[in-house]
């Protein structure tokens, strides 16, 4: 089977998708690897779905290319990997055979035994329909499509060892980072700018899912971020691993293909910048748009005015479309005219597809067995994972793990950078919106904004002035009571704050004690420090006027300014939108 093109199993007269067939006792379509023409063994009523329909590749075009390296750095160019693939596996025609028997009885044995429903497949050998926990496109179609990739597309997959291995499923989140190259090389990729491009992370999203699989969470970053990426072990082709050399203060896409770099380390980029710990990646290539869109019949975007960008070869009038293929491409490429022209307008025309994209997938593009085989195929040959789901069965798995997060709980949201004012054509991070963003997403709290039903109304604050507390070390480093009271009377006006030592025992959690009178003093302070509810002791007697609270540092404190607990709503500031928004226009 060619990793580029369609693959076909068993007979060569026969298509794969007119293997699937209705099962009227689950309500769902299952593949039957049974040879054609064998209509006696499928139960009466089944019928075999139609054949799909032959496509057109779409012309290449031209387009930007908005890939520069700093001064600073080498522009080695790497070679392009292999994307070979197995060949399908065929199947032999079993043949039917029947004894007659003579009695009555035995024939009606033989009836009962027949119309005698087959056992339902185990979870793991069952079509998974529609995955809606899963957010990248390519995560889509491959995780709801698992099964046709385990039974015929597997050889499609192809898998980079980044040097971890982890299990396809957890217990805990699950950090999934899907990363799309911009590679000009393979079939249908030349002709976009940059000939020369060795596949940079030209899109990148760390895709959160919570613990309880209620919720997920879709960070988008950057491209042109400026950060440092870490040294990093790359496999050769001959089985040999070379150290790829750590650079510090460039662009984030340079993490991928830029000396060599593969995969991994753009995995390890991503956990040093935001502190998430990645289990699997999933990367794939511009065709990988271009297919998933034309298997679905196109994805309906908005434009709240018209786009004629030369660069991408997006023209749109203003109002909803259908795109597909090339003119899909066009739509996630293009910033040239639209907002600022940045890149990070870009982020928003990429999180409004792939939020239609999943509305597609989930409402009409499993209608047919011929249809859900058409994304199978277009995922599985652009896709590229990591070897803890490198086979359709592990895959399967993982996409199965998925299946509980509904769509309106997924949320993208864009990492939050300022403008480089050392290279305008660059951004930085802005560490006081991302810091509380990734404590956020570390402690699986959901990206939701407003009040929570049922939430008191907020206790009345004490101005900084009144605020009075003794602070003791009972856990933090050394000198981080002396360092919490510099802050409180320097950056608040704290003035009545005191360094009281050390606790009398250490304590991991930190803890505000306080009086009944005290408690407009302790919401000021809670606030300030990022207090979580269980931090608060409330005592039972008033404490008076002059009578100070006490703040224990535990060993969960970081330092002065720093939230001892991660926020539970959305950072002011940071963009973010529903996946399930149907109102999102480019601008």
């Amino acid at each position: 089977m060619d990793a580029q093109g369609r693959g076909r199993a068993g007979d060569d007269n026969v298509d794969p998708a007119d293997q699937w067939v209705f099962d009227p006792n689950t309500g769902n379509y299952e593949l039957r690897l049974d040879p054609a023409g064998q209509a006696a063994d499928r139960p009466a009523g089944r019928k075999a779905p139609g054949s799909r329909r032959d496509r057109k590749n779409p012309a290449d075009r031209g387009g930007d290319s908005d890939t520069r390296p700093l001064p600073t750095q080498r522009d080695r160019r790497g070679e392009a990997r292999d994307g070979g693939a197995r060949e399908p596996r065929t199947g032999g025609r079993a043949e039917r055979r029947a004894a007659s028997r003579g009695t009555t009885s035995a024939m009606a044995s033989g009836a009962a035994s027949r119309r005698r429903p087959k056992p339902k497949k185990s979870g793991k050998k069952k079509a998974l329909y529609w995955t809606s926990g899963v957010l990248g496109f390519v995560l889509v179609a491959a995780a709801t499509t698992a099964y046709v990739i385990y039974q015929q597309l597997d050889g499609n997959i192809k898998k980079v060892d980044v040097g971890i291995n982890n299990d396809a499923v957890s217990d805990g989140p699950v950090n999934l980072l899907v990363i799309g190259t911009d590679a000009r090389d393979g079939k249908g990729n030349t002709g976009y700018g940059d000939a020369g491009s060795v596949g940079h992370a030209d899109t990148t999203i760390l895709m959160h899912i919570s613990k309880d699989r209620t919720n997920a969470t879709a960070l988008s970053i950057p491209r042109d971020l400026i950060t440092d990426i870490p040294n990093c072990p790359t496999k050769q082709k001959d089985g040999t691993v070379k150290n790829v050399p750590g650079e510090q203060q460039v662009r984030f896409n340079t993490s991928l293909g830029q000396e060599g770099r593969d995969p991994g380390c753009t995995w390890r980029t991503v956990q040093k910048l935001t502190g998430l710990k990645i289990n699997h990646f999933m990367m794939a290539d511009f065709n990988a748009v271009k297919e998933l869109s034309d298997a679905v019949d196109g994805v309906e975007v908005c434009a709240a005015k018209n786009i004629n960008d030369p660069k991408s070869h997006l023209h749109l009038t203003a109002g909803r479309h259908t795109v597909k293929g090339e003119q899909a491409l066009a739509f996630v490429r293009t910033r040239h005219a639209i907002g600022y022209g940045s890149d990070l307008d870009r982020i928003k025309m990429q999180q409004q597809f792939i939020g239609s994209l999943i509305r597609k997938l989930k409402s009409s593009a499993f209608s047919s067995p011929s249809k859900l085989y058409d994304v199978a195929t277009a995922a599985t040959k652009a896709l590229t994972v990591d070897t803890g789901i490198g086979t359709a069965s592990k895959l399967m798995d993982f996409g199965g793990d998925l299946k509980k997060v509904n769509l309106n709980k997924i949320t993208f949201a864009t990492v939050p950078v300022l403008d480089n004012p050392q290279d305008p054509a660059t951004v930085i991070l802005d560490k006081a919106k991302a810091a509380p963003l990734f404590r956020m997403v570390q402690a699986d709290h959901a990206l939701a904004k407003g009040k929570k039903k049922g939430a008191k109304a907020p206790v009345k604050k004490a101005p900084a002035e009144l605020v009075r507390v003794d602070v003791f070390n009972g856990g933090g480093p050394f000198g981080a009571a002396q360092e919490t009271v510099d802050w409180l009377q320097n950056s608040k006006a704290a003035r009545l704050s005191t360094n009281a030592g050390n606790a009398p025992q250490k304590v991991a959690k930190t803890v505000l004690e306080y009086a009944p009178d005290q408690a407009d003093q302790a919401a000021t302070l809670a606030d300030w420090m990022g207090l979580p509810k269980s931090a608060l002791k409330k005592s039972a007697q008033n404490a008076g006027d002059r009578v100070p609270m006490k703040l224990t540092l535990g060993k969960d404190f970081q330092g002065a300014g720093e939230p001892i607990a991660a926020p539970t709503e959305t950072p002011d500031g940071v963009q973010n939108v529903n996946a399930d928004d149907k109102n999102v226009c480019a601008k």
